[in-house]
């Protein structure tokens, strides 16, 4: 939702729209209440950052800045009692409805806050449950074609305002953007109703505020939630209007109007007229096609391009790259024409060497070729050969130790 806000700068003002952008979608289910309330109905609330709204956020992780808000938004519509859930009981103890508020940020541009506030609100001020009916045990719920469907009970809407402060509180500004975000001291969140009755206040930052900034703060609230409230007010009246009515209504008719996630551009005339002429005239002035080629053409050996169609111009190169390209043709062309020389030479000594002399298979082809044999080697021969080098060597030791000892 886009509302405009003042922003107050010790004595000036300036008025100036903030473009965050959140969308809010109200459901109902029939559940258990709670043991220690069994006449009250659930609210629940949960407010989603993606990163379609900034970059910097990331999904499905729970940050600090969301579960802040989060808690936040639980105080300034639970907490404050702005609905009355004693009327969503429909048997005590045993069914009573659960009012379940998703809000999605779509453009982080700074306020989440407010922005979050106001869709969540209007959101719940707009929405509408099924009727019901109990005879007895049995609970009947109604479509919206066989009964109208009830709204809920509000007592008050609770709208957030935001205010950044910056050189320890000498300069206040109302509804900051994203890059005030960054540079401010401190933050300080008041919810109120148009009945100017509090029912939320939080501070934040490294600032301490005195009792007349804190006044101050709240009396500029007070102005503001009553021009957002009344706003509010109206947009709910033209909606309920154009329902009656039988006009457009709803939300997909506000998207060709205000886009959501893109810019609004303007729609561009085109000019239909004379259009066989000038494309007539087009087709004339344009550069006949080459020449087709059918059959293949051999631009290097080994290479060839088969099939017919127009030649593609996609790859022409520059004069110093195709001279380039000419020489390693030439090169290629003269390395090939060599390598059929040796082609041709070898062949023809192969047919020489067939006629005049016979094949003979060298040494190196005969040890390649193996020839397994299942006989075994007598183990008398294997003992043999075994002793007969151990026989020797024992025998020239003999030797060695008789010279030892005729020695001494």
């Amino acid at each position: 939702m886009r509302t405009c806000q003042d922003r107050e700068l010790q004595t000036k003002t300036l008025i100036v729209c903030f473009f965050s952008k959140v969308l809010a979608q109200v459901s109902c289910e029939l559940v258990s209440p709670k043991p220690n309330r069994p006449t009250e109905g659930v609210l629940f609330f949960n407010l989603e950052l993606s990163p379609m709204a900034a970059p910097g956020l990331e999904p499905g992780r729970q940050s600090e800045l969301l579960v802040s808000l989060n808690r936040l938004l639980e105080r300034c519509l639970r907490d404050s009692k702005c609905i009355d859930t004693e009327s969503l009981c429909v048997v005590a103890g045993e069914k009573v409805w659960q009012i379940r508020l998703d809000m999605h940020l779509l453009n982080h541009d700074g306020n989440i806050t407010d922005a979050a506030s106001i869709a969540g609100i209007v959101a719940l001020c707009h929405f509408r449950r099924p009727d019901v009916s109990v005879q007895g045990e049995e609970v009947t719920v109604y479509t919206p074609e066989e009964r109208d469907p009830v709204p809920l009970s509000i007592h008050h809407m609770p709208i957030c305002v935001t205010f950044a402060f910056f050189h320890q509180g000498t300069y206040l500004l109302v509804d900051p953007s994203e890059r005030e975000e960054r540079v401010m001291d401190g933050l300080l969140v008041i919810a109120m109703n148009k009945h100017r009755e509090i029912c939320t206040i939080q501070s934040s930052g490294v600032v301490m505020l005195v009792q007349d900034q804190i006044l101050r703060c709240s009396k500029i609230t007070a102005v503001k939630v009553a021009e957002i409230t009344e706003l509010i007010q109206k947009a709910l009246e033209n909606d309920h209007k154009a329902r009656k009515e039988g006009g457009k209504f709803g939300f997909a008719e506000s998207i060709p109007n205000q886009r959501i996630t893109a810019f609004k551009m303007e729609s561009a005339a085109v000019d239909t007229n004379n259009v066989e002429e000038q494309a007539g005239e087009i087709i004339a002035k344009a550069d006949p096609p080459s020449e087709v080629f059918a059959n293949p053409i051999l631009h290097t050996p080994g290479t060839a391009q088969i099939g017919e169609g127009i030649e593609n111009s996609w790859g022409d190169l520059e004069e110093s790259e195709k001279e380039e390209a000419a020489e390693e043709e030439g090169e290629s062309e003269a390395a090939a024409f060599e390598c059929q020389k040796t082609e041709t030479e070898d062949a023809n000594m192969m047919k020489e060497t067939k006629e005049d002399e016979p094949i003979l298979l060298s040494d190196s082809e005969e040890e390649e070729v193996v020839i397994l044999e299942p006989q075994e080697v007598p183990r008398k021969t294997r003992t043999q050969t075994s002793t007969k080098p151990e026989n020797t060597s024992k025998k020239a030791f003999n030797k060695r130790r008789r010279k030892k000892r005729t020695s001494r």
